[in-house]
């Protein structure tokens, strides 16, 4: 029931800024703004349970934490950088908002490199020599 308690916001947002971008666009792009961070905080609580079950999944299987740790992170940059873009993109800055895309990409690959690594070299170990 909770998706209805956001759907209604977003849409009580939207009628809000409809009414009041001819006017006063700063104001409808601050109500915008602050609707989507409300909804980002709303969601934390729901992701720090999810990073709680995938964290007793992964202690059960044996996987090492710091894997799972990257990934989350990984998740996390792109998660985040997605919002900010579609913030910025809300203000009218759509090449901003490719830069802040282009840099979570980029943090992506960066986190990346180890897991892609021991993926690599578990490889080479299957293979005969």
């Amino acid at each position: 029931m909770e998706i209805i308690q956001v759907v209604g916001l977003g849409l009580v947002a939207t009628i809000l800024i409809l009414v009041i971008k001819e006017q006063k666009p700063l104001f409808a792009f601050l109500i915008a703004a602050s609707t989507g961070i409300y909804i980002f905080l709303f969601l934390i609580g729901k992701i720090g349970g999810i990073i709680e079950v995938l964290e007793d999944l992964a202690e059960s299987s044996g996987v090492q934490m710091i894997y799972l740790k990257t990934i989350l992170k990984i998740i996390g940059i792109a998660y985040i950088a997605e919002f900010g873009a579609q913030i910025v993109r809300d203000a009218g800055q759509e090449s901003i908002a490719s830069k802040i895309e282009l840099a979570g990409k980029v943090m992506i690959m960066v986190l990346a490199i180890p897991i892609i690594t021991i993926i690599i070299e578990t490889v080479m170990k299957l293979l005969p020599a």
